[in-house]
């Protein structure tokens, strides 16, 4: 399969890509149904995952030639396990010119299946690195008896998985977060945080040597769930967040649930506005200068009694 370097592939070439249903298939779609539901799932969730890695410019095109190598963070979950797939069958069909490592890290949670994840990897024939570190001990030792883990937890695990993208040479690393994910977090810091703020597409790190995407940010909730069911992938639950009652993004996602089901197509609707702010109807003096606000100079105007032509 030809990877197409230094530019960015034709539209129209990209969009014949993807709706080709090619016999040469990556090994992570091995079996896949062959139904047309299914494809049609496959196809909007590869697309929307495209559109993401376009709109947002994860790509880097260099100069030199090279090839930007992320690190593909695997959790297990049904999330991650799409967007390992996604990613792979775009770099398959020549659409994404990046080299991909699969990480996962165990954070050494009781009960976690430690050999599904390298044996799923190696049948699967995906270059992956697997790490072991004990975050789990830590965050029980420090977090106070009633207090959720998830903050904790989530800066020691991107505090490793930084440390495992310098060691691998890795430009970015990416996450496995969705639309819905992106839209808990916004009603989050609004009902809990007093800010307008999301996961972005994009991002940074600290340091200013690593990249954070979150291809999937287009994609829905309840397409990954669907399609990695329907590939049998091996999915391992959360213990540790999604056991634990309470939690604030529980909440949010069940007062989403609920605003969904009185108007469909809401989740889309609110996640649509993220991508419209308006800064000069918002009320931040940082994001807009309202002191700066002048009105028209009328002694300036041409106060003929003409009427003007229509045109």
């Amino acid at each position: 399969m030809q990877v197409l370097l230094g530019k960015r592939p034709d539209r129209r070439y990209a969009a014949n890509m993807l709706d080709q249903d090619h016999d040469d298939i990556h090994p992570l779609f091995h079996g896949a149904p062959q139904t047309t539901e299914f494809k049609k799932l496959r196809k909007r969730i590869v697309r929307a995952t495209r559109e993401a890695v376009e709109q947002y410019g994860m790509v880097e095109h260099r100069e030199d030639g090279s090839v930007p190598k992320w690190l593909v963070c695997l959790s297990g979950g049904k999330d991650s396990y799409t967007l390992l797939a996604v990613l792979h069958e775009l770099k398959w069909r020549g659409l994404l010119p990046v080299d991909l490592l699969a990480c996962n890290l165990d954070q050494g949670q009781p009960g976690f299946p430690a050999t599904v994840l390298p044996e799923f990897l190696e049948k699967m024939q995906v270059p992956h690195r697997i790490e072991y570190q004990d975050t789990y001990s830590i965050v029980v030792d420090k977090v106070p008896a009633g207090r959720t883990y998830c903050a904790l937890c989530s800066r020691l695990r991107r505090g490793n998985l930084y440390r495992i993208a310098r060691e691998e040479g890795c430009s970015a690393v990416v996450l496995g977060h969705h639309r819905d994910d992106i839209l808990e977090t916004f009603f989050m810091n609004l009902f809990h945080g007093g800010r307008l703020a999301t996961m972005p597409p994009k991002l940074v790190n600290e340091e200013g040597d690593l990249f954070l995407f979150r291809p999937l940010a287009h994609v829905a909730e309840a397409d990954c769930e669907k399609f990695a069911r329907s590939m049998n992938y091996p999915i391992i639950p959360c213990d540790l967040c999604g056991s634990q009652d309470g939690l604030q993004r529980q909440q949010v996602k069940q007062i989403l649930d609920g605003w969904e089901s009185n108007s469909p197509g809401r989740r889309q609707v609110m996640f649509r506005a993220l991508m419209n702010a308006r800064p000069s109807h918002l009320l931040d003096p940082k994001l807009f200068d309202f002191t700066g606000l002048t009105l028209k100079n009328f002694d300036d105007m041409d106060d003929s009694e003409e009427i003007p032509q229509l045109r």
